[in-house]
């Protein structure tokens, strides 16, 4: 599997320097475009990069920010990511960034999806893209079993699909492997012995649909701390 494996001494050194590359990438691509995007997973992982980014200097203004998936509830819920963004990366400068929404409103996304793929699409193609990735080698909402990943890890899939995965509480939205691949800069970040273990397992099988952060990894940076 083609990607490039950093590892850092510690988490404290490896989200700072991954907050300044981040940073990097972006006003780079500033400089070619007039707009640019950039797309970010929940959860608590990826807090210390967001407070990092948020206090840099960039053209905030000309850069549209989206989840990678999110869980299908109002924005004040707890179990939000939406939520997540606005208290730790849509501050302070980031504040005038544009924020992409992945949350139509409707009891279930499939009633309000293509609003949500309509508002991707324009945007596209990410600039940068951060993603996390769990134990059982599910990134963004690519679970293992779950109800469209056969369609979500597909060419021709949309950029953005409902997705029902057994143990998950709520309903979800996420971009589709066709979309985190075309991102122009692709990093993974994970923490623990047992997530590189699972991303070792994930690079050597060829089976997406059990590991399905294998389908995105060719051309990754993956970043990892103890």
């Amino acid at each position: 599997m083609n990607y490039e494996f950093k590892a850092y001494p510690d988490r404290e050194l490896m989200m700072m320097d991954l907050a300044d590359r981040i940073a990097s990438e972006l006003r780079g691509a500033l400089d070619h475009e007039d707009r640019v995007s950039l797309a970010v997973p929940g959860g608590t992982t990826p807090g210390p990069i967001f407070d990092t980014l948020s206090a840099v200097h960039l053209d905030w203004a000309r850069i549209d920010v989206m989840l990678t998936d999110e869980r299908w509830v109002p924005e004040g819920s707890e179990r939000s990511n939406t939520r997540l963004l606005r208290e730790r990366l849509l501050v302070d400068h980031a504040v005038a960034a544009n924020l992409v929404p992945f949350y139509g409103g409707t009891e279930e996304p499939e009633a309000s999806i293509d609003t949500v793929i309509n508002a991707v699409e324009g945007v596209l193609p990410l600039s940068v893209l951060l993603l996390g990735m769990g134990e059982d080698m599910h990134t963004a909402s690519l679970f293992p079993g779950a109800d469209r990943l056969t369609q979500a890890l597909s060419r021709g899939a949309p950029a953005v699909l409902p997705m029902r995965a057994p143990g998950a509480q709520e309903a979800r939205i996420t971009l589709s492997a066709r979309v985190l691949n075309g991102a122009m800069s692709k990093h993974l970040v994970i923490t623990g012995a047992k997530k590189r273990a699972a991303l070792e397992k994930a690079a050597k099988t060829r089976d997406h649909e059990q590991a399905p952060v294998a389908s995105v990894l060719k051309d990754m940076v993956v970043h990892w701390a103890e």
